[in-house]
């Protein structure tokens, strides 16, 4: 039986990411390599779309990059010097190669190819409309709702019809889109997903992270602006559009504290700075005693050495993880399942056998991850172990493209910090504040009422509206009420 490894069902699964290339000699191989870099953003599939002058070609197929786009037949089938491409978590929508990104479809005028990160929270609204009116549908993603609204817009050009798209969905989203006439790369007028312009000679590149432009060589130039749509035009021409009305942007904060790869720049910050950053306000909130700051593999390590440095304590590798696990694996039974947890993590017994230990990790989910990590410390000999997180604590669902459990299941909405740090038995439990969080961000700590991030999985402020969920997000404001009078 095939099953997701224990670990990996308790992390916040990281949206899809998206790269884009215009005027570039071999274009699909150069995006082949910036999903490479974008491949932490989603390992479910992987897809590319390529335009020859004349035709589109498209390649999509469900694992990862590697595997897919490795051999040569793939990418000399993906001809033309304009390519974009998608890996993906299954967002909304099933998991099948019918919803693999980029999808495409034929329009009156030209093929039309997009993808997307993020989701959008009317859809199923919206769809149910379409479907009345005769649209049929290939797959059961959200996106395709957008190709629907560009084909019966009644506006002339091309560019209106995917404006007045646009303007009638809700929700997230940062979009490359492939067409006949050149390319459009567009963010939210919230700005809650990623989106940066680059360049290479003269090739323009679009990219859900920096990171991809270092691996491809690119320079980056700057964020797309939250609610900007820029048009690449066949002639190489550059235009900005703006057609929403102005409003106050609130990018997803995730991005900072777990999403991105540590060595890209967001929204202007390094995301390796400000890890660090954060991990050094989690140490001035919540100090305690030890002999080692040890991280949670990988993505606690820079929240451990921002921790380490102002607790002046020392960071140690006090658990080891092997990167030759893959996401499903055998597991016949009760006691491989169990033995197969340290398959992925194991302890540095020589280290902290004796030892007082504080792990550090970006988030608490279900919170099976943080119970294995303490048991295998316990079992390792640690004589202590505390536990900081380098994120409030998860207590809503998430609305805007990222895969995360259903309310009910968050550990932090069934429990408080102390009934936590008793499910997962450390000795002592504590999360960075909202406002500590904010201030490793350089504000002086966060606007109730102008929040400068999207912040909705600590704190239940939900910036647009959310269509498809109101009975849910009610339920969700019921018990905010409930927990507020207790």
């Amino acid at each position: 039986m095939l099953v997701t490894h224990p670990f990996d069902d308790d992390k916040l699964r990281e949206e899809c990411g998206i790269f884009g290339v215009y005027d570039a000699e071999g274009a699909a191989a150069m995006v082949a390599l910036g999903l490479h870099a974008l491949q932490h953003r989603g390992q479910e599939a992987a897809g590319i779309t390529s335009w020859d002058g004349r035709t589109f070609h498209s390649h999509r197929a469900m694992g990862h990059v590697a595997g897919n786009f490795d051999r040569d037949e793939v990418i000399r089938g993906l001809a033309g010097n304009v390519a974009c491409g998608h890996v993906r978590y299954s967002t909304t929508g099933e998991t099948s190669v019918r919803n693999v990104q980029p999808l495409y479809a034929d329009l009156s005028s030209g093929g039309f190819a997009i993808a997307h990160n993020g989701n959008i929270s009317n859809a199923m609204t919206l769809k149910k409309a379409l479907v009345r009116d005769g649209a049929i549908f290939q797959s059961t993603s959200d996106t395709e709702v957008i190709i629907h609204l560009v084909a019966r817009s009644n506006y002339r050009t091309l560019l209106d019809r995917f404006i007045d798209a646009l303007k009638q969905v809700e929700g997230a989203y940062s979009l490359i889109c492939l067409t006949s006439e050149g390319m459009i790369a567009c963010r939210d007028p919230l700005g809650i997903r990623p989106l940066v312009m680059g360049r290479l000679g003269e090739s323009i590149i679009f990219a859900s992270e920096t990171v991809a432009f270092d691996v491809v060589g690119a320079e980056y130039i700057r964020s797309v602006e939250p609610g900007e749509l820029i048009v690449v035009t066949q002639d190489g021409e550059i235009r900005s559009h703006h057609p929403f009305n102005e409003t106050r942007a609130r990018p997803c904060i995730f991005e900072h504290v777990y999403f991105s790869r540590p060595d890209s720049i967001v929204d202007g910050s390094s995301v390796y700075s400000v890890r660090k950053a954060i991990g050094a306000q989690l140490a001035i909130e919540s100090p305690i005693d030890a002999d080692y700051i040890i991280p949670v593999p990988d993505s606690g390590v820079p929240a451990a050495l921002g921790y380490a440095q102002q607790a002046n304590i020392p960071f140690e590798l006090g658990i080891i993880r092997s990167h030759y696990v893959g996401r499903t694996f055998i597991q016949p039974g009760d006691k491989v399942r169990h033995l197969g947890v340290k398959l992925k993590h194991n302890a540095n017994r020589a280290l902290i056998a004796g030892k007082r230990v504080i792990l550090i990790d970006d988030s608490i989910v279900r919170g099976t991850t943080s119970l294995k990590i303490v048991q295998m410390m316990r079992e390792a000999g640690a004589s202590e172990v505390h536990m900081r997180i380098a994120s409030p604590p998860t207590r809503h669902s998430c609305f805007y493209g990222v895969d995360t459990p259903e309310r009910a299941k968050l550990l932090a909405h069934k429990m408080d910090v102390a009934q936590m740090c008793a499910f997962i038995h450390a000795d002592s439990l504590a999360f960075i504040s909202i406002d500590g969080l904010y201030k490793a961000l350089g504000e002086a700590g966060r606007d109730s009422q102008n929040p400068r991030y999207c912040d909705a999985c600590f704190t239940g402020d939900y910036p647009t509206r959310l269509t498809d969920f109101d009975e849910t997000i009610e339920v969700n404001q019921l018990e905010l009420l409930r927990e507020r009078v207790a």
